[in-house]
């Protein structure tokens, strides 16, 4: 069973979707977006508890999200990226470099951002926090706009 909603937030409709073990997907709000709904009581349960969070967070309560069950589908290692990226404090950053040191694949710094590409759980599994080596914005599949937006609102010092 899952369960959808939208939600409004600063940066645009975003998506919200939820089965019975946790949050599954968030994503920016896309034309036409939808999912279809079979929504059982532990997925709308969910489903509610993340609406609070991302409220909390986008008004500044940023520990908020920490406390969210998610249930993202991936391999093992991106997995291990994603919980690295969860690791990684508001208003701090991590290179793709450094996240590939810290899962124990020093030279997996491009695998890395192959994970982070596909994280299906934005701003929740904080993909927005991984930066280029040299301290540079990189890509982001919400839009740099997002990225540099998220950024400031937790507060990371950017040299861009």
């Amino acid at each position: 069973m899952i369960a959808s909603t939208s939600i409004d937030t600063p940066l645009g409709r975003y998506l919200l979707v939820a089965g019975e073990r946790g949050l599954s997907r968030v994503q920016p709000e896309a034309t036409g977006a939808s999912v279809a709904n079979a929504p059982g009581d532990a997925a709308r349960r969910v489903l509610d508890q993340a609406r609070s969070a991302f409220e909390d967070y986008f008004a500044g309560c940023y520990e908020a999200l920490d406390e969210l069950v998610l249930d993202p589908d991936g391999t093992d290692f991106q997995h291990a990226v994603w919980r690295a990226l969860r690791a990684i404090p508001v208003g701090s950053t991590a290179s793709y470099g450094e996240i590939a040191r810290r899962v124990g694949r020093p030279e997996a710094a491009r695998a890395v951002g192959a994970a982070n590409h596909r994280n299906p759980i934005a701003i929740a599994i904080p993909c927005h926090r991984v930066i280029g080596g040299d301290g540079g914005l990189t890509g982001y599949a919400g839009g740099l706009h997002r990225k540099r937006w998220l950024l400031g609102h937790e507060g990371a010092l950017l040299d861009v």
